[in-house]
């Protein structure tokens, strides 16, 4: 293989996290009610096989073909039962990848032309919506948590192939969870991280 080969397929690429096995998208749907800006939330239905029940915002896997600000659009009209035109992208956030390598594409964006109050979701998907004022999360930090994370070595790990073999010194990390309480609603994971990435971007 030649330079000009090697150029051909690195020169103009996109850089992508590496070892990811699934792509998401959401968006954090920003509504005005009254004289206030409030974030629209998720209550997922129980009938679900993933995260049943849980707090989140509209969103899911990216197909084939389709970018991710597509893939956000698209799943927030599915569930909430919108038009595209009720939506409008402000920006992208920046983006998790998930201790199980999984990456996740935040967009921030604003629910036009519809009252809240007559979204009525897709039940296969929303239990039902509700919404938070953008000043509660200004004026309240969540509570912070940390899981421990370690690696757990397989038995037949090659030590032989490594310096120090299985005195091997390997790093430890620490996975930060928030939670938010409002009107007993308990928003947390990654829901809870990606609101307070947002407040913080605008405080």
């Amino acid at each position: 293989m030649d330079i000009g080969d090697i150029i051909s397929k690195v020169e103009g690429r996109v850089a992508q996290p590496l070892e990811v096995r699934q792509n998401f998208a959401v968006l954090i749907p920003l509504v005005k009610k009254g004289n206030q800006w409030q974030i629209v939330y998720e209550l997922r239905a129980k009938n679900l096989k993933r995260q049943p029940g849980e707090i989140s915002f509209p969103g899911g896997e990216v197909e084939r073909g389709e970018t991710f600000k597509e893939a956000a659009i698209r799943e927030t009209i599915e569930e909430l039962n919108i038009e595209k035109e009720n939506i409008d992208i402000i920006g992208e956030l920046d983006y998790i990848v998930t201790t199980s390598n999984i990456a996740i594409y935040p967009f921030l964006g604003t629910i036009n032309n519809i009252s809240v109050d007559k979204i009525r979701p897709n039940k296969d998907e929303v239990d039902h919506i509700f919404t938070v004022p953008v000043d509660f999360f200004i004026k309240n930090e969540p509570k912070l948590y940390y899981l421990d994370l370690h690696p757990v070595i397989s038995k037949d790990f090659p030590y032989n192939l490594i310096p120090n073999g299985e005195k091997y010194k390997w790093k430890f990390g620490k996975y930060s969870v928030y939670f938010y309480n409002y009107n007993d609603y308990i928003i947390w994971g990654y829901t809870a991280k990606l609101t307070k990435h947002f407040i913080d971007l605008i405080k």
